[in-house]
């Protein structure tokens, strides 16, 4: 599943793309994804031109004079620049052709994904109003994840995964960051310190940053707009390797399920 990494990437990759072309035609060939592409995207958007790509969590937010295309890539979803002569394939959902001769494809085998259309102000949109902080925002430190976690005795694992207390911070990088912060994912989050938080902050920072750098995680239905997976996977110390020696340690990395997810750590390295 593409995390904030990947759709961070996919945003930066597109931009170049789609700023100041203007939108000629909209083609809907399965509109039965998460939520149903609405009719009004294929009648408000022709004519448009884009004026703004910005993330906000997983959400991609392509801005015009008139409102904002919101989509999220789902499980599986992925987009693609490609020529207007290009036949769509079996999962090419949506086509968003532009002045340029180019066409933003949408590709979701899984169909979770979504395209949504708002006229109003998309950080009020009900999917993204309640969300937390950025991690790559100074609102995200330590002081706040500490004053977040007080008395609280959910494992700090699913407790960093929570949107609404940080977005975008997903399985692979909650594990990593974990890792190199020392601390045990099913150690409660009210008993982290406030010193350890600091240590957590910043490892979730340079984790994040070092996978937008890298171009994402290759998992088996992530690609980067252009095509290309991304290289972050050959810098895991724990995510996926489970039984295989700590990177730092030598001690085996275990793997447990949290909240219904594959966690990993290192017994020795994290308490």
């Amino acid at each position: 599943m593409p995390e904030l990494p990947e759709v961070e990437t996919t945003c930066r990759g597109l931009s170049p793309h789609l700023l100041g072309k203007r939108v000629e035609s909209v083609t809907v060939r399965q509109r039965q994804l998460r939520w149903p592409v609405p009719q009004r995207l294929e009648k408000s958007l022709p004519g448009e031109r884009i004026l703004s790509v910005s993330r906000r969590a997983k959400y991609l937010l392509i801005g015009t004079g008139t409102g904002t295309l919101i989509s999220h890539l789902g499980m599986s979803g992925s987009f693609r620049m490609v020529r207007q002569d290009k036949p769509p394939g079996r999962h090419d959902h949506v086509d968003i052709a532009l002045s340029s001769g180019w066409v933003l494809r949408y590709n979701d085998p899984r169909r979770f994904g979504c395209m949504l259309w708002t006229r109003a102000d998309p950080l009020r949109h009900k999917l993204l109003k309640a969300l937390g902080p950025e991690p790559l925002d100074t609102a995200f430190n330590a002081q706040y994840l500490y004053r977040m976690s007080r008395k609280r005795k959910l494992s700090i694992k699913p407790f960093l995964m929570n949107n609404r207390v940080v977005v975008g911070v997903g399985n692979i990088y909650a594990s990593e960051s974990l890792h190199r912060a020392g601390i045990h994912p099913r150690r409660p989050a009210g008993r982290v310190s406030l010193a350890r938080m600091e240590i957590l902050v910043e490892e979730v920072r340079q984790v994040l940053a070092e996978a937008i750098q890298a171009g994402g995680t290759t998992l088996k239905d992530f690609v980067r707009e252009d095509g290309q997976p991304g290289y972050f996977a050959q810098s895991l110390l724990v995510y996926g390797r489970s039984g295989e020696p700590c990177r730092r340690c030598g001690e085996l990395v275990r793997q447990e399920v949290m909240g219904q997810r594959a966690s990993y750590f290192c017994p020795a390295c994290q308490r």
